[in-house]
């Protein structure tokens, strides 16, 4: 199986124009068993529900945090 093509914050803010934190979501919807996280975006599913309700300095701790992860998923 093929890796998808995550988004960084800059590419989602071209995909999100006027939205000051976009999410990192990237349509492919998919938790990992092992893992707990979407494969697509590598949130937990409680990062992936919350998303709505964070602020945007908890949306950008999110993002530090997935930068971190795709390093490890690699």
């Amino acid at each position: 199986m093929s890796t998808p093509e995550r988004s960084d914050l800059k590419r989602a803010r071209l995909r999100q124009p006027g939205v000051s934190v976009p999410s990192p979501c990237i349509n492919v919807c998919r938790l990992d068993e092992r893992s707990g996280r979407c494969v697509g975006c590598l949130r937990t599913l409680a990062e992936i529900g919350a998303w709505s309700r964070l602020s945007d300095a908890d949306k950008l701790a999110v993002w530090a945090q997935l930068e971190t992860r795709e390093t490890i998923a690699e």
